[in-house]
């Protein structure tokens, strides 16, 4: 009998300028294409990002985290209060929320709980501040596993809503309540 193999560590960091070309790359992958736009004829995730920007233009508020596996960069994290960023891209939405974006950028790495820990970690810390009451997401409406993969975590749909004029999501929310009642279960 052969022993397991322990699970690597999980831990989320802030994102620097030298992830920049980390980002890049990931953002070209087919796996994070096809779970960002219904567009088949999409070059990369998330159009026209300049990643170096992204990360220096990073306030308290709306920021890059990297997903480490036993010091390998994994995925990435984006964390935002949709109620102050300054795009608007949530429009109008209450204060006390946080918006989630995930994406685990090497494709060896899919399938092995590593999106499970990093949501478990990054809603830990959102709901650390006690003036945050929610957390939501806008998977698209066609990407079923991951309206699953929230929902395993607590996440409740809202309902479809049309982001940038194109991308058709069914937003989710996951409450304080219900977060802290898991532990409870």
């Amino acid at each position: 009998m052969t022993a397991a193999t322990p699970k690597p560590v999980i831990i989320l960091r802030r994102a620097t300028r030298e992830d920049a070309v980390l980002l890049a790359a990931w953002d070209r992958q087919p796996h994070v294409i096809a779970c960002t736009t219904d567009d088949r004829e999409a070059e990369t995730a998330f159009a026209g990002a300049d990643w170096l920007d992204e990360i220096e233009t990073s306030w308290e508020l709306s920021f890059y985290l990297i997903a480490e596996a036993d010091g390998r960069p994994i995925g990435a994290m984006q964390v935002i209060d949709p109620h102050l960023e300054p795009t608007h891209y949530w429009g109008e939405i209450e204060p006390g929320l946080r918006a989630l974006d995930i994406w685990i950028g090497e494709p060896d790495a899919l399938n092995r709980g590593f999106g499970t820990a990093m949501m478990n970690q990054a809603l830990d810390a959102c709901f650390a501040d006690p003036d945050v009451q929610g957390v939501v997401i806008d998977p698209l409406n066609s990407n079923v596993d991951a309206h699953r993969f929230y929902q395993r975590l607590g996440f409740r749909p809202e309902g479809r809503r049309l982001f940038n004029g194109e991308d058709d999501c069914l937003v989710h929310r996951l409450t304080r309540a219900d977060w802290e009642g898991r532990l409870a279960a």
